[in-house]
């Protein structure tokens, strides 16, 4: 497992490469709304997490979700995790219910992934 901490750009073509050695479609990332980062390459998103929290994120800024690079523009990011999953942020799916958050998300892996 080579979980990196994507702070700069990603290109898509590294995206395909990571889905293709994994999920075979897909790759997981867990994005931190407040650092404007993500981390990518894990089996779990919970693996992501852990990174950045050793990293010195903090549990509330860290959301999962799901990029299909041979999907869509508008339907490659998916926003089902269960490290979505807290109540004591009035987030009680899987999904990112907050659509302000859900809006950081989008932004934020927007800039970091040369599409």
């Amino acid at each position: 497992m080579d979980i990196r901490i994507i702070d700069s750009n990603v290109t898509f073509k590294e995206l395909v490469a990571i889905s293709c050695n994994q999920f075979g479609n897909l790759v997981k990332a867990v994005v931190d709304v407040e650092n404007e980062i993500m981390a990518i390459g894990g089996d779990l998103h919970a693996d992501e997490e852990a990174v950045l929290l050793e990293k010195g994120a903090k549990q509330k800024d860290l959301w999962g979700i799901n990029l299909y690079p041979d999907a869509s523009k508008e339907d490659w990011i998916e926003f089902d995790s269960m490290i979505n999953i807290r109540p004591s942020q009035n987030n009680r799916s899987r999904d990112v219910e907050d659509p302000k958050t859900k809006e950081q998300i989008i932004t934020i892996v927007q800039k970091l992934v040369q599409r």
